[in-house]
């Protein structure tokens, strides 16, 4: 048996990893996959692969392009949802924002460096026309430290994913005043190279898995209220939810990958391009 780590946030994306470990589907392959909920999101997983603390993450792919670029000894081996993200823009519920342009020169919660929300504001102030060396930022770890952020005034608006915020908006914790879709799939599945090197029969076996799951896993009955329940989340959100988002079984493609270095480098995130074979790994 065969012990592998791998992390990935607490969030709907990921119920087909929480099926096929329930279902023991890696068990019966000869893989102890141990999953590791990181509510604080893609900085914190990328630490994670750089210090050896996981094999594999599943994250967003501008945070782990970025942090290769940076050192990070891992390669992206797939793409795991190929749809963009639909991030929200929100203020506490009795904010005095109320429209997008009123935050231009205001402070974002973020969860922390090289998260996607600190590099999606940057994206969404391109976008906007606004300049970016002006943002600020203020860490806030995870959705509880953003919602006491917000509340407190120590930042003024936050970005996150945003069927996983509206339960907070529903209860009036948060106003949602706008959204950004990433410009490109959002999450990848990313292994650290000397896992690579030394388990890559193993990992083919566990994205096959995987990928046998995903393939199917909007067809499931009911899944919807599955999601709902587990999830804490209306049904018709859900629904709303599942009708644009697509998992993938592809590895991310040249050009996908230059489109995302492009962007990156054009907002100063990044300060070189480095080749195909550098950042992914074509299993």
């Amino acid at each position: 048996m065969k012990t592998i780590k791998i992390v990935g946030v607490p969030e709907h994306f990921n119920l087909p990893w929480y099926q096929a470990i329930e279902n023991k589907r890696f068990e019966a392959a000869g893989i102890d996959l141990q999953w590791t909920d990181v509510p604080e999101g893609t900085g914190k997983m990328c630490q994670m692969l750089r210090e050896g603390e996981t094999d594999i993450a599943i994250l967003l792919t501008e945070g782990i392009v970025r942090d290769i670029e940076a050192g990070n000894p891992s390669s992206i081996v797939q793409v795991y949802v190929k749809t963009p993200l639909i991030w929200g823009i929100h203020v506490a519920a009795n904010s005095l924002y109320e429209t997008v342009a009123d935050i231009q020169h205001t402070k974002a919660a973020i969860s922390r460096i090289g998260s996607g929300s600190h590099l999606m504001a940057y994206v969404h102030a391109q976008q906007k026309g606004w300049d970016t060396k002006l943002l600020q930022f203020h860490i806030v770890n995870t959705i509880d430290g953003a919602v006491e952020s917000l509340e407190r005034g120590t930042s003024d608006y936050f970005m996150w994913e945003r069927f996983m915020t509206q339960p907070l908006v529903d209860r009036g914790v948060f106003r949602r005043i706008g959204e950004c879709p990433t410009p490109w799939p959002c999450f990848v599945i990313a292994v650290r190279n000397e896992f690579l090197l030394s388990e890559k029969e193993t990992l083919q076996k566990l994205l096959a898995i995987i990928n046998s799951v995903t393939i199917g896993f909007k067809n499931q009955p009911n899944i919807a209220s599955l999601l709902a329940q587990r999830f804490r989340q209306k049904t018709e959100d859900i629904q709303q939810w599942l009708s644009f988002t697509e998992w993938s079984q592809a590895a991310l493609t040249a050009e996908q990958l230059i489109n995302i270095q492009n962007q990156l480098l054009e907002l100063q995130l990044i300060d070189k391009k480095s080749n195909f074979d550098t950042i992914v790994s074509v299993i």
